[in-house]
């Protein structure tokens, strides 16, 4: 199984961000930058799961992506649950510390994927003067929920704080990595496989592969999805949204397709919403091509 040949190499740049060592992957441009990006990973993902959609943008787009903490080449919390709010701070330290450097000029598309794009859409309506514009692929948030579940989430935590993290499976070596990659998506090309698992995983003291993820992120949240939060800082959101989504979701998903849910997304102002065809969750593995043009279509 012979990995992706990637068309534009990234370079790698590490930041102390809120007592952590992030790493952030940077895929420059030959001359001036027609547009910069900040490109946000989901759950059990790394950064380098944007490679296909970066080699299919146009040369002159810059992108910077980073490991979430506990994820990748990134530092893990010095705590037992990682807390969604602290995305949200990870992000703006990263976003100050790339205008210090001097590696971005001012506002800039923010691109998230899954739970990427759900820290997005918070972000942008959290702080909307500090983006031009938004690109949430599949960051769809979740069901609404009664607060009456609190109790039992709770339990559920405690419960789980006391056995301990949860564990992560190994792999024999990378070929067994890919091969996971490849059934958790059935419509991962090989090459690309084969090329994620080298950034997913990595070989241990053990001789086995290990994902690149603190199995802590596998825990139960404490608190539960307070769907009137979420929209009232969509509500705050002034650049430009373009919605994107696959066109075969998974059975998790079937809340977007009712109309309480498309009530939901008129709380967003500015919105245009594109269906990638031919794709599931991972539609910028299924379907990079088409998700980079509809990108720039959207940025034009």
């Amino acid at each position: 199984m012979q990995p992706y040949l990637a068309r534009r190499q990234s370079q790698a740049h590490r930041f102390a961000i809120r007592g952590l060592n992030y790493f952030l992957r940077h895929w420059p441009t030959q001359a001036k930058a027609r547009h910069q990006i900040l490109m946000l990973h989901g759950w059990m993902d790394v950064s380098a799961s944007f490679q296909f959609l970066v080699d299919h943008l146009p040369g002159d787009i810059e992108v910077f992506a980073p490991d979430w903490r506990g994820y990748g080449q990134s530092s893990a919390a010095q705590s037992d649950t990682y807390w969604f709010a602290d995305y949200l701070a990870d992000l703006d330290a990263l976003i100050t510390v790339l205008q210090s450097e001097q590696l971005i000029s001012g506002p800039m598309p923010l691109l998230g994927h899954s739970m990427g794009g759900n820290v997005a859409c918070l972000y942008a309506g959290i702080r909307p003067k500090a983006i031009s514009a938004l690109i949430n692929l599949e960051g769809v948030g979740m069901p609404a929920v009664d607060p009456g579940q609190a109790p039992l989430r709770y339990r559920q935590w405690l419960d789980q704080l006391a056995k301990g993290k949860p564990r992560m499976k190994s792999y024999a070596d990378q070929g067994a990595v890919a091969l996971r990659l490849m059934q958790n998506n059935q419509r991962l090309r090989a090459d690309y496989a084969a090329f994620l698992a080298g950034h997913w995983a990595q070989a241990g003291a053990d001789g086995q592969w290990h994902v690149l993820a603190d199995p802590a992120h596998k825990g139960v949240h404490a608190t539960l999805y307070r769907v009137e939060e979420v929209l009232a800082c969509w509500r705050q959101i002034e650049v430009p949204v373009l919605w994107v989504c696959s066109e075969h979701m998974n059975a998790w998903h079937d809340f977007v397709k009712t109309e309480a849910y498309k009530t939901r997304l008129e709380s967003i102002p500015q919105r245009q919403e594109c269906l990638i065809k031919d794709a599931g969750h991972m539609l910028h593995h299924d379907q990079p091509e088409a998700l980079a043009r509809a990108i720039m279509q959207f940025l034009q």
